[in-house]
């Protein structure tokens, strides 16, 4: 399983946004985005930089792997 990196929470987002999540809201630090068909909704914090165990807990919830996710992350 490949390492992942610390980034920041829009660099987040936009990988996210890449794989078909949109962004539904924001409420206070958190966006929240939601994708068309999915009973689930990703919450990503907008502190400085966006821990690697909750960027694990998103993709999990997103139901994707690592390497997909580093994919959509270099666009």
């Amino acid at each position: 399983m490949p390492r992942l990196p610390v980034l920041r929470p829009r660099e987040v987002v936009r990988a996210f946004e890449r794989l078909s999540w949109e962004v539904a809201r924001q409420r206070g630090s958190h966006v929240i985005l939601t994708k068309p068909g999915s009973i689930a909704s990703l919450s990503v914090p907008q502190h400085p930089e966006v821990a690697r165990g909750t960027l694990r807990a998103l993709m999990a919830r997103a139901g994707l792997s690592p390497e997909r996710f580093l994919e959509a992350l270099e666009g």
